[in-house]
């Protein structure tokens, strides 16, 4: 189980959320390889190097206060990452090992409460994401095309926002 935690972890009913640490790469490395957990990331890390220097950017954002991400553990497992960039900007992603269990809803309403405006920028076609943000009372605020590079091609946004 995990050893002692900072004042800055969260705990929920089934969850632990703490800020990274440079070993976490190792456990996010299989998430980050999975093509299909990674399908709507415009950067995916593509290599242990490229999740070490991700890991590495993370923990440097969180120490300069531009980003609040936290490692997800479940029964003392990394299983993804949820947190906050910019104060506001609400990003998150789990093994497919625990899809469908409730596990993202519950991360993502633990890191809710943390921030500033809670703004999302989602590809339409991510449903499942979409359904999430919806449940936990985000609506849509506006869209637009050709946003973001994705593997090798522009995707479309839809912006939303939690009024909850």
């Amino acid at each position: 189980m995990e050893a002692a935690l900072d004042k800055s972890a969260i705990k929920t009913t089934r969850l632990v959320l703490r800020h990274f640490k440079a070993e976490d790469a190792v456990a996010l490395h299989p998430i980050f390889a999975d093509p299909e957990a990674m399908r709507f990331w415009s950067c995916a890390p593509k290599s242990l190097a490229q999740t070490e220097e991700f890991v590495r950017d993370t923990i440097r954002a969180y120490q300069a206060g531009t980003g609040d991400d936290f490692v997800v553990l479940f029964e003392g497992v990394v299983i993804g990452k949820a947190g906050l960039w910019r104060a506001n900007e609400i990003g998150f992603i789990f093994s497919r090992n625990v899809w469908g269990t409730g596990i993202a809803s519950e991360a993502v309403r633990a890191i809710m409460s943390r921030a500033s405006t809670r703004g999302v920028d989602v590809d339409p076609q991510n449903e499942r994401c979409l359904r999430l943000l919806e449940k936990l009372g985000f609506v849509q605020t506006g869209a637009a095309k050709h946003t973001v590079l994705v593997g090798g091609e522009w995707a479309d946004s839809v912006y939303l926002e939690a009024k909850v």
